[in-house]
């Protein structure tokens, strides 16, 4: 069996509850527990729970007046290789992140407990940030066609 894991327990809620029209409220005791039957672990579900409810706690960061270039710290650039970097850059240069949800998007892939996170995860991040954005409804839109679908070939 492959071995689930946080980013697993993430994407099924992902698509399951937050990017659908179920209700808009549902009770996290019974999402557990559909979690626990779809064979994820305890501890991944936890770990998941987590990552949500700190994504919902982040404050707003400060807004930047003029154009900046971002430079990654060492234990950032091992965790985003240069494929997870010029995807960052990409979406950014493309007005789907802003600097702030930038931001964002690389201290949740921060929070996880991984090594390094692969394009496809860190996609997921970014749809995730990005719908728990107020007023991010073209961005996520625009975000989440690359997600369910594929990048254009010039990134590869």
């Amino acid at each position: 069996m492959m071995k689930e894991n946080v980013f697993d327990v993430l994407i099924y809620l992902f698509e399951n509850y937050m990017d659908g029209e179920i209700d808009p409220a549902p009770d996290p005791d019974v999402i557990r527990t559909e979690l626990l039957e779809a064979g994820f672990p305890q501890p991944e579900i936890n770990k998941a729970f987590d990552w949500l409810e700190s994504l919902t706690e982040r404050h707003a960061i400060k807004s930047v007046s003029s154009p900046a270039f971002r430079v990654f710290c060492e234990q950032e650039m091992a965790k985003l290789d240069a494929e997870c970097r010029g995807l960052l850059l990409f979406l950014e240069q493309s007005g789907i992140l802003t600097p702030e949800s930038r931001e964002l998007v690389i201290d949740r892939v921060m929070a996880f407990n991984e090594e390094s996170i692969s394009l496809e995860n860190l996609k997921w991040v970014v749809l995730m940030v990005l719908f728990s954005q107020p007023d991010e409804e073209i961005a996520f839109a625009r975000m989440e066609t690359l997600v369910y679908e594929t990048l254009p070939t010039y990134l590869h």
